[in-house]
């Protein structure tokens, strides 16, 4: 392989000397320094660019780059024996070293041949240098940062100006409104500003729908709220749906009352009381007491409260058993519905949901979208699902430049006002351009012309007075895209023959099932929870094996699977390079980072601990994850989880172009609409074709509701 210096005068045969000297000095000094062709550019690429005299655009410099990375790192060890040099006289080594500092110095001097000069300007290598030790301690204080014990995440922190009249009303006690209003506000998480100069008002009974970008700070502002780092009136009650319910023998229906505590305290006030009496201990006041806390509970309704939270159990998909079961016998997802469920029975002023929907399948989320719109008091929502905010919300909150701008109107009008608010922004902002040009122009013509002196000021001072116009800071589009570099290959490529199967024999998940799946697949799985979605798909990818029937799958047949719980399955502690290093190692940073950079996890994203990313890029880093290896199938358990409805519109885009089959279980029903063309219901032991697809499988649901009485 050729020499860097081969390299260089291939390259740049017309290479000044001294110009020469230097680059080869920076790459052989440097080359056991260099990890990656990116840190080759950074060194000598503006250089090269300078000599080549813009005959070479960026692509080429960075090809050159990558071959004289390559040749140092192949031919180190020849480059050490090939920098030997004959000495003009023994040195003692000894000597140099127990003498005075200033022999360091003279070392590189002894070390030329007789006769030669430095060709290198002095100057410029020690900035060489100087970048190379920079690299080298950066490098040692991340490695440092990674073995220094547990990883400490930063922390969301928020500010707000104080208002004098809030503060006296809340006082004195006078401030009886429900309406929320929280002015001139910042929230910040870390050093990183999410809001600055922030203004949120919540009319009492309105339904907001908070949307925005991945990791812009919508669940930071929610925790800011619940946890009244923000100043809000403390008479209105705020309910944050967040964690999951403490798993104890508290039966599920129980747990959902035991939140309503004034009923509570009531009743157990009046069983006191008539043990009380009934044991002879009264002192003649029990009576009179009794009858206030009857009156009491006939006024909150404290009789129909048990048959109210059965209600909301059912719509949320608990059954008549499942009501009675214990919370320490659901798993998470279910105990997070229950906690749910526990908001909605409380009906708190303020009830904040942060992404309800990724708890719920389908039918759960048309009884939720029916049950809100009679809601009372006020809702903030965090959402992506289009569908889900169009039944919901009144209006509509957009979080984006650090700021809150609030429209009113469902989802779908909130689009056409933005769109057309932000073609009249651009309109004036080009209108004030053209406006601001033509009074430049007389001001520059006129400048010195004693004459026309007055006008000219007045025209400055117009100028000065104009309110500054912005141009459309528009939003970076999203682009996803799944590798389909693979040979097409003929059906059958994935078929359930006659499945049976069972995690317990009395109970069986699936009886003589029966599906098959193709590269041109566009298939969705819906049905309720606990019905055997998931256990399917692994199934179809071989992690189960049926008790009875058989699994056929291509012989080239390889499947990507994005897991409904991916978190689980990324290491927190690291970063989003060191991640899929670990998983795909051979490869250089430059190209994990370019997979990552598909996924839109760029820049600083890609090196900060996955811990700190938003539940939306951690996604972003999964997909990143499963499809480095290029599977020519997916299976996809709730892909939508989490990402905003920019990335799931560019998801649909991506999965609609890729060239392999897909099937996905989803609750997203615009999601579905988009890439599905069969859609699989799951349940009853089986699997059923819908062949009206998703508005049959939803007027099924709505007519279930209306003849069980959810609704």
């Amino acid at each position: 392989m050729a020499s860097c210096a081969d390299i260089l005068r291939s390259e740049f045969p017309d290479l000044d000397g001294e110009v020469f000297a230097y680059l080869t000095g920076i790459l052989h000094d440097g080359g056991a320094e260099f990890e990656s062709a990116e840190e080759v550019v950074e060194a000598v690429g503006e250089l090269l660019r300078e000599v080549s005299r813009d005959a070479k655009d960026e692509g080429a410099i960075r090809d050159i780059c990558q071959r004289l990375f390559d040749t140092l790192q192949l031919d180190e060890g020849r480059a050490q024996r090939c920098s030997q040099v004959l000495l003009d006289a023994p040195i003692q080594l000894s000597q140099i070293t127990d003498g005075s500092d200033t022999s360091a110095d003279l070392l590189p001097g002894l070390l030329l041949k007789r006769g030669q000069t430095s060709m290198v300007n002095a100057k410029k290598l020690e900035k060489a240098e100087a970048r190379l030790k920079a690299k080298q301690d950066k490098r040692m204080e991340r490695d440092s940062l990674k073995t220094s014990g547990p990883l400490v995440l930063e922390e969301a922190s928020a500010s707000q100006a104080a208002s004098k009249k809030e503060t006296r009303m809340e006082s004195s006690g006078k401030n009886k409104s429900y309406d929320v209003r929280i002015e001139n506000f910042d929230v910040s998480f870390g050093e990183r500003v999410l809001l600055a100069g922030a203004d949120l008002n919540l009319a009492f009974g309105r339904r907001y729908g908070l949307v925005g970008r991945n990791g812009l700070g919508k669940t930071t502002l929610l925790k800011m709220i619940a946890s009244h780092s923000l100043r809000i009136p403390s008479h209105i009650s705020i309910l944050h749906v967040e964690q999951e319910v403490a798993g104890d023998e508290t039966p599920a229906l129980q747990s959902v009352l035991e939140c309503d505590t004034t009923r509570e305290s009531l009743l157990r006030e009046e069983r006191d009381l008539t043990a009380k009496i009934n044991a002879g201990r009264g002192e003649g006041t029990e009576g009179a007491r009794l009858s206030e806390i009857y009156a009491k509970l006939e006024e909150i309704e404290a009789d129909k409260a048990p048959a109210r939270a059965s209600v909301i159990l059912a719509g949320l998909g608990f059954n008549a058993k499942m009501q009675r079961q214990t919370t320490k016998e659901f798993s998470g997802g279910w105990r997070m519905r229950l906690a749910l469920a526990r908001a909605l029975f409380a009906r708190p002023d303020l009830l904040l949901l942060d992404e309800p929907t990724n708890m719920l399948d389908v039918r759960a989320i048309l009884w939720l979208e029916t049950y809100l719109q009679t809601w009372q008091s006020t809702i903030l929502v965090v959402s992506h699902d289009r569908n889900f905010l169009n039944a919901v919300a009144t209006d509509i909150i957009h979080l984006h430049s650090q700021r809150l701008d609030t429209y009113r109107g469902d989802f779908e009008n909130f689009m056409k006002i933005k769109e057309e608010r932000l073609k009249n922004q651009q309109r004036e902002y080009e209108a004030q351009q053209q406006y601001r040009e033509h009074i430049q122009v007389f001001i520059d013509r006129f400048r010195y012309n004693a004459n026309r002196a007055s006008q000219v000021q007045s025209k400055l001072k117009l100028l000065e007075k104009l309110p500054e116009l912005k141009p459309v800071d528009k939003e970076s589009e999203v682009i996803m895209k799944f590798p389909d570099g693979f040979e097409k290959f003929s059906p059958p490529i994935l078929q359930l023959d006659e499945v049976d199967f069972y995690y317990d024999p009395s109970h069986y998940i699936f009886r003589s099932l029966f599906v098959s799946a193709d590269l041109e697949s566009r298939i969705c799985v819906v049905g309720e929870n606990g019905a055997g979605k998931s256990t399917m798909l692994k199934i179809l990818m071989g992690d189960l094996a049926p008790v009875r029937g058989i699994r056929h799958a291509h012989r080239n047949l390889k499947i990507g699977y994005f897991s409904q719980h991916h978190v689980d399955q990324l290491d927190l502690n690291i970063s989003a390079v060191e991640l899929l290093a670990r998983r795909f190692p051979g490869k250089t940073e430059e190209e994990y980072r370019h997979q990552l950079g598909s996924y839109g996890i760029s820049g600083e994203l890609a090196v900060r601990p996955v811990a700190s990313l938003s539940g939306g890029q951690k996604s972003r880093v999964a997909f990143a994850q499963m499809t480095m290896s290029c599977p020519n199938f997916y299976i996809l358990d709730e892909p939508t989880n989490h990402l905003d409805m920019e990335t799931i519109e560019a998801l649909a885009k991506a999965l609609n172009k890729f060239r392999g089959g897909v099937i996905l279980v989803s609750h997203d029903e615009r999601f579905i609409r988009l890439v599905c063309q069969e859609l699989w219901v799951c349940e009853n032991a089986t699997v059923t074709r819908i062949e009206g697809g998703f508005d049959q499988y939803r007027d099924i649901l709505q007519e279930q509701f209306r003849k069980e009485g959810f609704l």
